[in-house]
């Protein structure tokens, strides 16, 4: 890796455009690859990204295209698409990328189906890769307007993970780096279910204690998979785990968080999400179902799963939270 290296980023939705601007204002040069032939001419043209962050110019260090070859010239990628789509970009990635280099997927989510981590699914899909998880709490239009932002990037060789949050940071964006990626991966993806669950509490207009109960207590659900899945307790104290959380259980601007308001308000689930992607909506059955096989108890997201499938009324979600057993806080 060198301080003036190329950056490959797939996917040119508003977090990849976003990371593509920020990066550029490191002084290195981005490839922002689309699969929509249209949008990436479309960005090239007009020097902005209309269809996901109208208003933010593109930096001329930033080359959009829809040519997957171009990316061969990287020398890291971030994988920015949705997480059960990442099997299917690292796949294409493979056939481009000719040396080993480190691949950071930027995606919140477990793969449906496999039960695979994002860094498991990068290294089944792409071999040549050196698997990264990039988290934390940040937003897509903070970070295109270069608001001070830290998020965490994970790695199991931790001097790559330092290496690479040595290339990427900049006095806007800081990255910290640990070698605990399950835990990176782990906190991304289930704070995304809880999120869920505070916004239901939030359209529900239960009260702002009830809300704090409720996060409080999935995070100890969090923590507690993790741990079982070897991650670090630790790592789920930062930035991936609870500041992630904090900042989707605090506004609307987070889609799990919308989607719950709107399915405490009486939205059914098929049309709660208004068209926006809420990873926790992929990930709450899945979870749900490794947790199961682990024999971890997690009845917040337990309920989450089931207001999504259909399969509970949040009213009977409540009533089951509510009438568990008395225990001691874990």
């Amino acid at each position: 890796m060198s301080a003036s290296g190329m950056i490959g980023i797939v996917g040119a939705g508003a977090y990849g455009t976003a990371l593509a601007v920020a990066i550029a204002r490191t002084g290195k040069r981005v490839i922002l690859w689309s699969r929509d032939p249209g949008r990436a001419e479309a960005m090239a043209r007009d020097r902005e990204n209309r269809a996901k962050l109208p208003g933010l110019r593109l930096d001329e260090a930033i080359t959009p295209t829809s040519v997957l070859a171009l990316l061969s010239s990287a020398e890291i990628f971030l994988v920015t698409v949705p997480a059960q789509a990442v099997r299917a970009a690292c796949e294409a990635l493979a056939t481009v990328m000719q040396e080993r280099l480190p691949v950071m997927v930027c995606a919140k989510g477990i793969e449906r189906g496999t039960k695979c981590f994002m860094t498991e699914v990068v290294a089944q899909s792409l071999p040549q890769a050196r698997p990264a998880i990039l988290s934390g709490p940040s937003f897509a239009q903070d970070l295109a307007q270069g608001l001070p932002t830290a998020i965490v990037v994970g790695a199991r060789d931790g001097a790559l993970a330092g290496a690479l949050a040595g290339e990427l940071s900049s006095r806007t964006l800081r990255l910290y780096h640990t070698a605990d990626a399950r835990g990176v991966e782990i906190g991304g993806a289930a704070k995304n279910v809880l999120a869920i669950a505070a916004g239901i509490v939030e359209g529900r207009r239960l009260g702002d204690s009830a809300k704090a109960a409720l996060t409080a207590r999935g995070f100890t659900e969090l923590r507690r998979f993790a741990t079982a899945h070897g991650a670090k307790p630790e790592t789920l104290m930062g930035l991936s785990g609870l500041g992630d959380l904090m900042l989707s259980t605090s506004t609307p601007k987070s889609r799990n968080f919308a989607l719950g308001i709107a399915l405490g308000r009486g939205e059914a689930p098929s049309v709660a999400a208004h068209g926006n992607l809420a990873e926790g909506a992929f990930t709450a059955s899945v979870l749900c179902e490794m947790a199961r096989l682990a024999g971890i108890p997690m009845p917040v997201s337990d309920c989450v799963a089931a207001i999504l499938d259909g399969k509970l009324s949040i009213k009977e979600a409540m009533d089951i939270l509510m009438d568990r057993p008395v225990k001691s806080e874990e």
